[in-house]
């Protein structure tokens, strides 16, 4: 058993995992539902695979990453971490080419509504990598690497 305040743990780390993991199945959900048209406004013009494919390979992606956030045992969560922050990267360009092509979506409808929502993307990765010990476990093999 790991002490109090190993990498992953912790409640206010917990509760943090917990929820950003039932925020992204949620969210696949509705890409695979509800909100599936306003998730096609994010994906950019030049990506070289339909919007609709996209849209819905993503949904199913993010309900497996949140599945995992909410049930990954704590030896794999670092790893799930990583994965989450990964995938966050890997969709940030969605989040720009709405703004640079002016789409509206999800209640985004100016463009300072849309500038304004970039930062939070990055938070998003430092939530994964803070909630699931990512960042600390990788700092802790970094130091025990060190001569």
């Amino acid at each position: 058993m790991r002490p109090h305040g190993a990498a992953g743990s912790g409640p206010w780390r917990t509760a943090a995992r917990l929820a950003l993991g039932l925020a992204l199945a949620l969210a696949g959900v509705a890409h695979l539902s509800v909100a599936r048209q306003e998730f096609r406004a994010q994906v950019p013009p030049w990506f070289p695979v339909d919007a609709d494919v996209v849209v819905l390979a993503s949904g199913v992606v993010e309900i497996g990453l949140g599945a995992a956030l909410l049930a990954a045992p704590r030896r794999r969560r670092a790893l799930v971490g990583w994965l989450v922050a990964g995938f966050f990267v890997a969709v940030f360009p969605g989040n720009v080419s709405q703004l640079l092509t002016r789409t509206d979506a999800f209640g985004l409808d100016s463009d300072l509504a849309r500038l304004l929502r970039l930062p939070f993307q990055p938070l998003l990765v430092v939530w994964a990598l803070w909630s699931t010990g990512a960042w600390r476990a990788w700092r802790d093999r970094r130091r025990r690497s060190e001569p």
